[in-house]
């Protein structure tokens, strides 16, 4: 396969807009059959998969794949075969590699891991290219906002976990490190550091564009209203949770400016783009998504999914095929008000709570989050706020006093550089969904 430039791929992208949707379906099949023709010649691990499959099957027909599944057969699922798991981790050791590529061939992200089993995915030049064609292309729902962004000079801060290989802040250091004349109007910061010094960060660099997740934010918006954060951004671009419609209005009247999201993920990059609707328009020439059920059958349109199977046509180096991603959403095929003829969707999206704390300090969920799933060991938790500011901490893991005290030992470090101490104790009692809502949730506040 060719590489895909950045200039090709812009093209490409711009085209697929002119594009009517029959006309952009069968790009899209066309995509499907090239990507499955390439993976079982290159990878091991699908051209056993898909060894009795006709080459004409639909999507359909394909088995499903899973982040356990692909770990697990990391080395015959790359389609580099340079490439191992060994190989991957031992770059992976060194955090001063975030940003940089794996033999100066592919960026490394992972996952969250909110489901217990984190994924590594790789991105080559081709799988980069589309991802930053789509954000320049796609990402701003009004043209006004784009306009305003560059005329405020265009610069940028990425607020979230900064200390791993994630997509958020690890996109924007390796364009750092490419175009390092744009260390004036581009920043990643630490989003778990204590709320006075993103303050102070922020009040220093001006930031034209924010990118934040919405607790986080929320927590920010009570700093620009006291005063001590004097910030004007052009645009807020919030990521990583669930962008609820009464946060969205509030972000909005303090900063000033307008606020959306997006919907993606490391393994498929910005599936879909936020409209003036606030519906996600897929990008379907480049990513597949099934809306299914628990058994893995289609639901109809309208009808929520209890899971995604994700299909991204972009990414040869680590092939992403029906691959289970764990949010819930809304297929749609009505036309949406903002003319935009793509299909669309709603999403759930993570439902945490901002923790409120004796003192009045508020802390944002995803930070604690972010402190804890970097505890090696951890298969999934909850943290549960009670009263007197003890905080329940349920635990799946072996070893699991062990974790415990690495995790509390984590989480009682971080509230206390915020101004909040806290008692962290270890439940008898197993991470669980909610018995009515079925949401699952990894930091509750009490009395919810």
């Amino acid at each position: 396969m060719k590489k895909i430039s950045l200039l090709k791929a812009l093209a490409l992208t711009k085209r697929a807009d002119r594009m009517g949707n029959s006309e952009r379906v069968a790009l899209q099949q066309k995509r499907l059959k090239e990507l499955i023709s390439y993976v079982k010649v290159n990878s091991p691990y699908f051209a056993a998969l898909y060894e009795h499959i006709d080459e004409n099957a639909p999507l359909s027909a394909l088995p499903v794949t899973n982040k356990k599944e692909m770990m697990t057969h990391f080395d015959q699922w790359i389609t580099d075969r340079s490439i191992t798991k060994a190989k991957v981790e031992h770059f992976m050791s060194d955090i001063s590699n975030v940003g940089t590529k794996l033999d100066g061939k592919y960026l490394v992200y992972t996952t969250s891991g909110s489901t217990g089993n984190p994924c590594v995915v790789l991105y080559d030049e081709s799988t980069i290219n589309v991802s930053s064609a789509i954000g320049v292309i796609r990402s701003f729902a009004r043209k006004e906002d784009m306009t305003a962004f560059i005329k405020s000079g265009k610069k940028t801060i990425a607020l979230f976990a900064d200390n791993g290989f994630y997509l958020g802040c690890g996109s924007v250091r390796y364009n750092l490190r490419k175009m390092p004349w744009k260390k004036n109007v581009m920043k990643t910061f630490e989003v778990r550091k204590p709320t006075d010094e993103i303050v102070n960060v922020l009040n220093e660099f001006q930031p034209s564009m924010v990118g934040c997740y919405p607790t986080a934010m929320e927590v920010l918006a009570d700093e620009q209203e006291k005063g001590r954060l004097k910030i004007k951004p052009a645009i807020i671009m919030t990521g990583g949770e669930k962008l609820n419609d009464d946060v969205r209005e509030h972000l909005s009247n303090v900063f000033g400016c307008y606020v959306q999201t997006n919907y993606s993920c490391t393994e498929g990059g910005t599936m879909a783009c936020e409209c003036t609707a606030r519906h996600f328009h897929i990008n379907d020439d480049w990513v597949i998504l099934e809306a299914v059920d628990e058994n893995n059958k289609p639901v109809p349109f309208g009808t929520q999914s209890s899971k995604v199977l994700l299909t991204n046509l972009a990414n040869r180096i680590c092939p992403i095929i029906r691959f289970e991603i764990t949010d819930r959403v809304v297929l749609h095929n009505e036309p949406c008000r903002c003319g935009n003829m793509r299909p669309w969707l709603t999403v759930e999206g993570r439902t945490d709570d901002i923790l409120c704390f004796e003192n009045g300090i508020r802390i944002a969920p995803m930070s604690l989050y972010a402190v804890l799933k970097e505890v090696h060991g951890i298969e999934r938790f909850q943290l549960i706020q009670q009263e007197d500011d003890r905080l329940e901490l349920r635990l799946i893991a072996d070893n699991k006093q062990e974790i415990f005290t690495a995790a509390r030992k984590a989480v009682e470090s971080y509230l206390s550089k915020n101004g909040v101490l806290a008692d962290v104790y270890l439940s008898e009692k197993l991470p669980a969904a909610n018995s009515v809502s079925g949401k699952y949730k990894h930091i509750i506040a009490k009395n919810k």
